[in-house]
């Protein structure tokens, strides 16, 4: 008979006890700003994906990684204890 290992640690993974805390649920609120600015980066590139880039295009990509670049320092800014780099 084999044990069902993965079963167990699939039932487990979702425990009362794994849920995030609220300091980890704060970081997140904290850094949904810069997550969001991602989100927008990745749709302004997306959308050139299938066709040839235009001006519009262009200028959109530009503003969202302006917005990126902004959301981050701002972010470094914030955080207490902050050294910089990527996390």
């Amino acid at each position: 008979m084999n044990p069902i290992v993965t079963v167990q640690d699939a039932v487990t993974a979702f425990a009362d006890f794994m849920e995030p805390t609220d300091a980890e649920l704060d970081a997140i609120e904290r850094e949904m700003p810069a997550i969001l600015a991602d989100v927008d980066l990745l749709d302004a590139l997306i959308i050139t994906l299938d066709r040839t880039s235009s001006e519009l295009d262009a200028r959109r990509i530009r503003r969202a990684r302006r917005r990126v670049l902004a959301e981050r320092r701002e972010l470094a800014n914030r955080t207490p204890g902050a050294t910089g780099g990527a996390a």
